[in-house]
């Protein structure tokens, strides 16, 4: 043992590469409540990037789960507050490159595990539309600052919806990406499996713009990355006023939900039924097993949150890549002095997790993760029929945000039921679009269009399509 420990402090001298800080920037600063009323923003800040490029003149703001070189960077949990990394994540490179400027980072729920919107240390995100309800989770921050308009675009993480749950509550466009179109470098993860970080913004083409900018090969500093990525220009493929030829399938099983609103569904059903002024054929369809997809996500959803978020401080290990020691190193120190500090959700998967390592060790993290190929199948077989597969992302609108007295078994509840629906593209690793569908009661409604396997394309053709017919306004 002496002699690796040897070995050890020997390369501990050795300087470490790391990722690139292109820009100068400031650190910034926490906003005080009047400058932050949707309490959207962790940290501010003002980093200018390239004079030209994509995004020149785009204001952008960062999920705090992604590093921002000398900023603050909290993940939503006072574990790890403190921390300023000391690299830019690839992400965030890229976003500068373009010419984009980033104002800071949004806020997002403790460690991203929620699908609400007040699970974070730092308060609840408020909803745009209407600020005692929630603005929709883990990215809220992101949601809400683009629904504000005090952003013209975001970056969000999405494990089982969390760029497309709070795009639907918001009413704005958020995209997950095929897996592995957008490398996940520089990000904390929740499960590398599930990881994915997609654009969101008001509109289709500013979405498709935005994805233009993150996504592509990050020369095998992600392992989620197959090396052979070819990103499209995907706004040139909007130029389309019809969908002439295209088959859209209204997934049965997506919609009657328990918790489901049938008036959200019944607006689902009639504004997706209007590409049929485009050209596009719509008509229901089933995959049995979409039903299944929260249970699956479950299996290796939350033992693989256990090994790397907890065990493993957020970014796993086994692969070859980027590690980011620093972060690593603190939320290692950390955790064991301010565990407390976790929310409700990650006690739970700390709890649960300990309890399948005892009792049940690999079995369904194992076992989820082979029977995930049964729902793959059942959305490949679909997907050669139809173009894109249709259904609510919420099929409810905005819960209202719950009170100092609420029971922790609502708190836990409330805090996952809204990712029915979107779980199942992050197990398939397909791609997934969420574009506003109109409003009830005031709150915004999500469209959620899933397709094929690196066919963002599609997806960006019919939410195009989609938004010009619907028009939705509040």
């Amino acid at each position: 043992m002496k002699s690796i420990c040897d070995g050890l402090s020997e390369v501990d001298r050795l300087p470490e590469p790391t990722l690139p800080v292109k820009y100068p920037r400031t650190p910034g600063y926490r906003p005080a409540p009047e400058e932050n009323k949707l309490n959207g923003w962790y940290w501010k800040t003002d980093i200018e990037g390239a004079k030209t490029g994509k995004l020149a003149g785009k204001k952008v703001a960062i999920k705090d789960n992604i590093a921002v070189a000398g900023v603050p960077m909290m993940n939503g949990c006072t574990v790890m507050e403190g921390y300023i990394p000391e690299f830019d994540a690839t992400v965030v490179t890229r976003v500068l490159d373009a010419g984009g400027r980033i104002l800071g980072k949004s806020t997002c729920e403790g460690f991203c595990l929620s699908a609400n919107a007040y699970t974070c240390n730092k308060g609840p995100v408020l909803n745009f539309h209407n600020p005692l309800h929630s603005a929709g989770g883990s990215s809220g921050g992101s949601g809400t600052l683009v629904a504000s308009g005090e952003v013209d675009m975001a970056i969000g993480g999405d494990q089982g919806g969390s760029v497309r749950l709070p795009s639907c509550w918001c009413g704005i466009v958020g995209m997950k990406p095929s897996y592995g179109l957008v490398p996940y470098t520089g990000a904390m993860s929740i499960e590398p499996c599930l990881d994915h970080l997609g654009p969101m913004a008001r509109t289709v083409n500013d979405c498709a713009l935005f994805l233009e900018v993150l996504a592509g090969y990050d020369d095998g500093m992600d392992p989620r990355q197959p090396p052979n990525i070819v990103v499209p220009e995907y706004t040139k493929e909007l130029q389309v006023d019809n969908l002439n030829g295209m088959k859209i399938g209204l997934l049965k099983e997506g919609f009657g939900l328990p918790q489901a609103d049938p008036r959200v569904d019944q607006m689902e059903k009639d504004t997706v039924t209007k590409l049929t002024e485009a050209g596009a054929t719509v008509e229901e369809m089933s995959i049995p097993i979409h039903a299944k997809g929260p249970s699956i996500w479950n299996c290796f959803g939350v033992e693989g949150a256990f090994n790397t978020m907890i065990q493993q401080q957020s970014t796993g290990i086994g692969y070859k890549g980027f590690y980011p020691t620093s972060m690593t190193s603190f939320q290692g120190r950390s955790m064991k002095t301010s565990v407390n500090d976790l929310s409700h959700t990650m006690k739970m998967t700390l709890l649960f997790g300990e309890y399948l390592k005892e009792n049940y060790p690999g079995r369904f993290y194992s076992k989820g993760q082979n029977v995930t190929r049964l729902i793959v199948k059942g959305y490949a077989e679909a997907l050669e029929k139809y173009d894109v597969v249709a259904m609510p992302t919420i099929p409810w609108t905005a819960a209202k945000l719950p009170g100092k007295d609420v029971s922790t078994f609502d708190y836990m509840v409330n805090a996952f039921a809204s990712a029915s629906n979107t779980m199942v593209a992050n197990v398939t690793g397909l791609p997934a679009l969420s574009v506003n569908a109109g409003f009830v009661d005031g709150l915004p409604v999500g469209a959620l269009f899933t397709g094929r396997m690196f066919d963002e394309v599609t997806l960006f053709k019919v939410g195009h399509v989609f938004e010009k017919l619907t028009s939705c306004q509040k």
